[in-house]
């Protein structure tokens, strides 16, 4: 197989490439934050980065692929979090592996979002509304993917507690919500109308859950 040699200059322009098109994404970022997908244009998002708007379109077609990709960065994060929390399973004071796997991952998935609001802001799109807008199909389909991956742990420890798979999309979907919930209420801070707290909460959740499912095999 015939090597491919990448010279110096060739590997400085790439890096110098890959610093420019961060810059762009994180200024991108704040005006998200700031106005909302649909009323920021690309020339404000040149102008936050420091350069002209014809400069990024050299790195991004779009705006909305500028979304699509802090989202799908954002995701890996995410999926990364949640997959090195279930490197640590251990069994838990029940003996039941597979609901401490479940636990597990859906805290990771909880508190990744707890401690990063800015990622709740960017996945949920809660800076101007929360229906969907500006991706198409196809980034929609992509990032829908990875975050369903996020849950892949949740998912495989429902199948090892002998759920089938009805039940398994309807604990997933129902944790899903419960998770959600929960830090939207502990986001915007309408949880201190009942004197909860998020992770109270959501270990609250859990426990019943513990209650409700199967025991593993």
């Amino acid at each position: 197989m015939d090597q491919v040699i990448t010279s110096p200059r060739d590997l400085r322009q790439q890096a110098l490439a890959d610093a420019r098109r961060e810059h762009i994404l994180s200024a991108a970022r704040a005006v998200f934050i700031e106005v909302g997908l649909e009323a920021v244009s690309m020339r404000e998002i040149a102008k936050r980065a420091g350069y002209t708007a014809g400069a990024i379109y050299s790195y991004f077609a779009s705006k909305e692929e500028i979304y699509g990709a802090l989202l799908a960065e954002s995701l890996e994060r995410l999926n990364n979090f949640v997959n090195l929390s279930a490197e640590d399973i251990s069994v838990d004071q029940e003996g039941q592996p597979a609901f401490a796997e479940l636990r597990k991952s859906a805290l990771a998935f909880y508190e990744f979002y707890r401690d990063n609001p800015r990622d709740l802001d960017l996945g949920f799109y809660l800076f101007q509304g929360l229906k969907p807008r500006g991706l198409t199909n196809e980034w929609d389909s992509e990032l829908n993917t990875r975050l369903r991956a996020a849950m892949q742990h949740q998912e495989a420890a429902l199948i090892k507690l002998g759920c089938n798979k009805r039940d398994v999309d309807t604990e997933l979907t129902a944790i899903f919500a419960h998770i959600v919930g929960i830090l939207l209420l502990n986001h915007t801070g309408r949880i201190r109308m009942f004197g909860k707290g998020a992770d109270e909460l959501i270990t609250h959740y859990l426990d019943k859950l513990a209650l409700r499912l199967p025991k593993s095999k």
